[in-house]
């Protein structure tokens, strides 16, 4: 009742996805999400509204602070 429950990282393909923020130039509205390393198709998982967003989704999916980069 008064705790949360502690969540496992959700697994993604290492292989095959990558993880990615993709920022607007011109509003500076931030996605984060994967894009897949054969067809460069991107999916969005969640809107980046503040660093806490950015630390709950690298804390989700278990990515370390250098493996996400930016692409605008």
């Amino acid at each position: 009742m008064f705790f949360r429950k502690k969540q496992n990282p959700h697994p993604y393909d290492r292989e095959t996805w990558k993880p990615v923020i993709r920022s607007s130039i011109c509003t500076g509205e931030k996605v984060a999400g994967f894009q897949n390393l054969h067809t460069g198709k991107f999916s969005d998982v969640m809107l980046i509204r503040t660093p806490g967003d950015l630390e709950e989704f690298r804390r989700l999916y278990g990515i370390g602070e250098g493996e996400i980069s930016t692409e605008y």
